[in-house]
């Protein structure tokens, strides 16, 4: 199942509306959606590698813009639409636990969080029900996301070859690896 995933990703980066689907789970993600952006981010940029950086800037604008949506549900809607998302993933107490890493670092929390597996959702709608100035949130979100997103498309336009052959051997390990990176994320946010 996961290499007919990746097959479709990868048959998805030759169409035109690959770089709108990139677009569109980038901006989802960042406010409810559960899927990350490198699920579709790396077989695209393995695919292209000459627009590494054009995937790269796309997912890092449509999340950050995403994250604005975030942030507004956190800011506005947290008692009606914020608490749904949150209850949701059964991430109360995630929720709870980095609200307190939130006000205890600030800012500092959502660069680290952003750049890390941690729920980017989480981020921005706790930056909202915290009140972080909207310029300030953007500013750690474009310097964490472009991290993020960036430091992919470094990697895999200079050794995407060898990469995308070794990813094509180990896809199941590699996503199995994926998996318990996004778990030590949240269990990361517990221990912090």
């Amino acid at each position: 199942m996961i290499k007919a995933v990746y097959n479709w990703t990868i048959k998805l980066s030759a169409t035109r509306y690959a770089l709108w689907a990139l677009a569109i789970v980038a901006f989802a993600e960042s406010s409810f959606f559960p899927i990350p952006p490198d699920l579709l981010l790396i077989p695209l940029i393995i695919a292209k590698p000459k627009n590494a950086y054009l995937i790269a800037f796309i997912a890092m604008i449509a999340s950050v813009l995403g994250g604005g949506l975030g942030y507004y549900i956190g800011l506005k809607l947290y008692e009606t639409v914020g608490i749904i998302i949150i209850n949701f993933y059964h991430a109360q107490q995630l929720f709870l636990e980095f609200q307190a890493q939130f006000n205890k670092y600030g800012a500092v929390a959502v660069l680290f969080a952003g750049v890390t597996p941690f729920p980017y959702k989480i981020i921005t709608i706790s930056s909202g029900i915290a009140g972080m100035p909207i310029y300030q949130f953007l500013i750690f979100s474009v310097i964490a996301r472009g991290a993020r997103f960036f430091i992919i498309a470094i990697l895999l336009r200079l050794y995407g070859e060898p990469i995308r052959n070794f990813i094509e051997r180990h896809l199941n390990l590699l996503f199995i690896a994926f998996m318990v990176l996004l778990v030590l994320g949240f269990l990361l946010i517990k221990v912090i």
